[in-house]
C-alpha cells in the first residue's frame, strides 16, 4: 500500500496533471490517501511527483 500526500497546490499545472491528482482522490493540500501498490497508481504518482509526497507501508 502506497500513502500519497499532496503536498503542493495545483495551480498553474497542466490540465492533464489536474486529471491525474482528482483520479488518485486528493483535492485540497494535506489530504492523504491510500491506494494499492501498483504499475497505475505508481505511473501516476510520477505524472505529479513534484507536488506529491509518497509514503510506503
Amino acid at each position: 500500500m502506497l500513502t500519497v500526500k499532496l503536498t503542493r497546490s495545483f495551480i498553474g499545472c497542466s490540465p492533464k496533471q489536474r486529471r491525474t491528482l482528482e483520479a488518485l482522490g486528493l483535492h485540497k493540500i494535506r489530504q492523504e490517501k491510500t491506494h494499492p501498490d501498483n504499475g497505475a497508481v505508481r505511473g501516476m504518482i510520477e505524472r505529479v511527483k513534484h507536488l506529491v509526497e509518497v509514503v510506503a507501508q
